[in-house]
């Protein structure tokens, strides 16, 4: 049995604009990673079939490598893509995936679904409901922004 969750958050930006902030590396160093977490890398391969690669720097100094591939790649709806985090000594990790939803408010606000599924165990799975949580809320705080040509 594989877990799964549900993070949800209504934002103040077109579905056209958090949709180009999901794929665009520029963007992603900006506001992905929880609180106390920065992205430090970002690759992002624009197409199904297409690479993801983000490094996520950890207050230790460490880095967690996100590595993934696009199942799905439907702008400025929808996006898929298998989610792993780079082997470690304890063996190489299995896939999860990512289903990401820009769900129409209004022309200025979205809410942004993120559905995380084949989640192994009940502690990996706290940690990416607080990690999605911070990455939403860093994201919200960047949306206003996102709007300025």
């Amino acid at each position: 049995m594989t877990l799964s969750l549900v993070v949800r958050r209504r934002i103040r930006a077109s579905r056209a604009r958090l949709f180009e902030a999901w794929i665009s590396p520029a963007q992603l160093l900006k506001w992905w990673g929880p609180k106390g977490v920065r992205c430090s890398h970002a690759e992002v391969e624009q197409r199904v079939g297409g690479k993801l690669r983000i490094g996520n720097e950890l207050p230790d100094g460490s880095t967690v490598w996100i590595l993934g591939e696009f199942l799905e790649f439907a702008p400025p709806q929808r996006l898929v893509y298998t989610w792993r985090i780079e082997s470690t000594a304890s063996g190489p990790a299995r896939d999860e995936r990512v289903t990401v939803r820009f769900e129409l408010i209004s022309d200025a606000e979205t809410e942004v679904i993120v559905i995380h599924e084949r989640i192994a165990d009940e502690a990996t799975r706290a940690g990416h409901a607080s990690g999605w949580d911070g990455c939403l809320a860093r994201l919200d705080e960047l949306g206003l922004s996102l709007e300025k040509p």
